[in-house]
């Protein structure tokens, strides 16, 4: 055994902390392996095993075989006479076995180089039997490690003695990393497949989002607040409800902390996501009406058989509450388990339109004229007739569409009601000539035309 494998020994106990046994298991299969492929006829054998003396050196091959009475010796790779089981061992008798040295000169120069990648790809395996030993309780920590390289849309994480995977499903879509970077990330699982145990790290799980406040907030950790549900869209906004078991701690209060200093915390950590902190209640509507904010409700209808909320707010309240793209009022009905569905309330444009028609139909009583008039003399600005007096004839003959002595009669019919003279009708002018103009002069002005 040449000094490279004794290297090779105490690198994987020392630096990849491998147990020395283990390393040691995988050489003597490695040389197992080699002696195999070296010796014509050694696959035949059915027992064989290597002894590797780590201070010494030195690598055997030993190999068990039955003893038969000399007669009856036929299977030379599994079998031995008596008579030579004998020198090995005085006492052997037929069908015991005796353990021979069958180690050829110069194995170990000759079957190092074969029995190296042998063994590499035996400690490599006994790596990965270990990181699922270690790490297969630890799904659901967060981690910390550096970005060490890509594998197309996959992130690989140095996690110090092992290596994690951040598939691109578990990545945040609004988040770019770099060879180098520090990132911490939620264990997700460990998984042991074909390919070997596979840590899988996420950044974009709802769990993240707990495991950092209960890093963050005493009282989660002590379970005096709760965290009672979570909703996120990573990347964009998380809504995080939670309830508290002592009515003197405020919940939402301990997971903002000071000056929002916990919660602050946690958006720097989320590259400033917005983390949305929700008082939760077992009554719905509560809930519905905290999780919706900072829109003001204005009336709640629940299907229970369903589990659908009908929320109605105001027109100008109306945005806040779907949220940009729908997001608050989808994170509110993940985080309820309810389908929050949200409409403008109508009921205050109703109540408009219907003083409008009353107003109008009055109008047109005081008028003499049809509603129809009417309605088009409200929304030109004559919502009573002293405004509509205002108005010239004219411009209600166009802009109504009547005709003039229409327009006269309901100038005249506003003037009435208003207290006023009706409007009476211009008479046509003729021309006026003066009486005083002398005939000479108009018989020059004639003479002149």
């Amino acid at each position: 055994m040449t000094n490279d494998i004794v290297a090779l020994i105490e690198y994987y106990e020392k630096e990849k902390d491998i147990d020395r046994d283990k390393v040691i298991a995988a050489l003597e299969f490695a040389f197992l392996s080699a002696y195999r492929k070296m010796v014509p006829g050694a696959d035949l054998i059915e027992e064989l095993r290597a002894e590797v003396d780590t201070k010494k050196s030195e690598t055997r091959i030993f190999a068990t075989l039955r003893v038969v009475a000399d007669d009856d010796y036929q299977d030379k790779f599994n079998e031995v006479p008596l008579a030579v089981a004998r020198k090995r061992r005085a006492d052997a008798e037929p069908g015991e076995t005796v353990e021979f040295n069958v180690t050829p000169k110069d194995f170990g120069r000759i079957a190092v180089q074969t029995a190296k990648q042998t063994m590499m790809q035996r400690l490599r395996q006994a790596e990965k039997e270990m990181i699922y030993e270690e790490f297969k309780d630890r799904a659901g920590d967060v981690v910390s490690g550096t970005v060490r390289r890509f594998d197309r849309s996959d992130v690989m994480v140095d996690l110090g003695k092992f290596e994690g995977i951040m598939p691109s499903r578990e990545r945040v879509a609004t988040e770019e990393y770099n060879v180098g970077d520090r990132i911490r990330a939620y264990v997700v699982a460990v998984e042991n497949q074909g390919r070997g145990p596979e840590i899988i790290l996420s950044r974009s799980h709802p769990n993240f989002i707990r495991r950092l406040f209960e890093a963050e907030v005493s009282e989660i950790s002590d379970h005096t607040v709760e965290i009672r549900g979570i909703a996120r869209e990573a990347g964009y906004r998380t809504k995080v409800a939670v309830w508290s078991n002592d009515d003197k701690v405020d919940p939402v209060g301990a997971c903002v902390g000071l000056r929002g200093a916990r919660v602050k915390n946690i958006v720097r950590e989320l590259n400033n996501e917005k983390v949305d902190i929700i008082r939760w209640s077992e009554d719905p509507v509560k809930f519905v009406q905290e999780a919706l904010k900072p829109a003001i409700i204005r009336s709640t209808r629940l299907d229970e058989a369903n589990k659908i909320i009908h929320v109605t707010v105001d027109e100008e309240e109306l945005s806040k509450a779907i949220g940009r793209r729908g997001q608050n009022a989808r994170l509110s009905s993940r985080l309820m388990g309810w389908d929050v569905q949200v409409r403008k309330d109508e009921s205050q444009h109703e109540q408009f339109v219907a003083k409008v028609a009353d107003a109008t139909t009055v109008l047109a009583e005081t008028l003499g004229t049809t509603v129809a008039v009417a309605d088009k003399l409200f929304h030109l600005g004559g919502m009573n007739p002293a405004l509509i007096l205002e108005m010239p004839a004219e411009f209600i003959t166009e802009a109504v569409g009547i005709s003039r002595e229409a327009a006269e009669s309901i100038l005249s019919k506003a003037a009435v009601a208003e207290g006023r003279p009706p409007v009476e009708t211009p008479a046509a002018v003729a021309p006026v000539v003066e009486a005083d103009t002398e005939p000479e002069t108009q018989a020059e002005s004639a003479d002149a035309s």
